[in-house]
């Protein structure tokens, strides 16, 4: 069980490179999640109401220092448990535009259920505990910080 990438980079993410890492001949399934800055912020969950169906003219990430090692840490425990082959977890800070691409998680496990389970379990981990906060600016000049504790 490896964990290959669990970066945060100010640079454009590559789906492909993410892949690459998670690829193993153990591994008869690999699932990728991609996220990417949607063109609008609206009602779905949590979403306050002040923000309902804005328009998102573009956002910036923000990360603490120590937020690829809590990465790190949350990936290596999930591979701890035996069922993956590999991980990584890469997300972009800094300024960003609709519809590039903000996260990249990738996990390769002997079977296909496995492999969603876990990225799924990595990916909702990652949003709910790595400290990344996102700054969106709306298309009408209002803007919002997203995440702060």
């Amino acid at each position: 069980m490896t964990v290959t990438l669990a970066e945060i980079r100010e640079t454009p993410l590559s789906v492909d490179e993410v892949l690459t890492s998670v690829s193993s001949p153990r591994a008869g399934g690999v699932c990728l999640f991609v996220g990417t800055v949607r063109d609008h912020d609206g009602p779905a969950g949590e979403v306050a109401v002040e923000t309902a169906d804005k328009t998102v003219a573009a956002l910036d990430y923000s990360a603490h220092p120590q937020a690829a090692e809590a990465a790190r840490a949350l990936a290596e425990r999930l591979a701890a448990d035996g069922r993956s082959v590999r991980l990584a977890v890469v997300h972009r800070v800094g300024h960003l535009e609709v519809g590039d691409v903000a996260v990249v998680v990738g996990v390769s496990a002997e079977h296909r259920g496995e492999a969603f389970d876990v990225c799924r379990e990595l990916i909702d981990e990652f949003k709910a505990t790595i400290p990344i906060w996102k700054h969106q600016r709306f298309a009408d000049g209002a803007d919002e910080w997203v995440g702060l504790p």
